[in-house]
């Protein structure tokens, strides 16, 4: 199987990898097909978006970090996406499409396209395990 460049960076120097202890929400997938896993750690933070006296607050990714058990593609997808989601709002992070991953990345083998869901469906997991809590 031949990977782009920028996969196997992503896959030899993950970045974002990791625990975050007392994580804002956490989301997790998985594909029992291929076995591969992704968990997704968020901390949460606050945007003023609007004119100051109208200005609404809109959660946004402040930090996000993944712990993937797969192949090399989903460990440079869960990577890659979590470099996209960093800083962007939770309306943001849920327009990021696998598309848009893959695209970034350089391409992938198209047996191998379906892990960048993985860490889509688990990051947008997360988004909603965080707006369930907050309600």
């Amino acid at each position: 199987m031949i990977y782009s460049p920028k996969v196997l960076k992503h896959f030899k120097n993950p970045h974002n990898q990791g625990v975050i202890k007392n994580a804002d929400a956490i989301g997790q997938e998985g594909n029992p097909t291929c076995g591969d896993v992704m968990r997704i750690y968020l901390k949460v933070g606050e945007k003023k978006s609007g004119k100051a006296k109208t200005a609404k607050s809109e959660p946004f990714i402040k930090e996000i970090k993944f712990e993937t058990l797969g192949c090399a593609a989903a460990i440079a997808v869960s990577s890659a996406m979590t470099d996209l989601a960093k800083g962007k709002t939770f309306k943001e992070a849920m327009r990021l499409t696998k598309d848009k991953i893959v695209k970034d990345l350089g391409g992938l083998p198209p047996v191998k396209v379906h892990c960048s869901m993985l860490g889509l469906d688990a990051l947008h997991q997360a988004i909603k395990n965080y707006e369930l809590k907050k309600r």
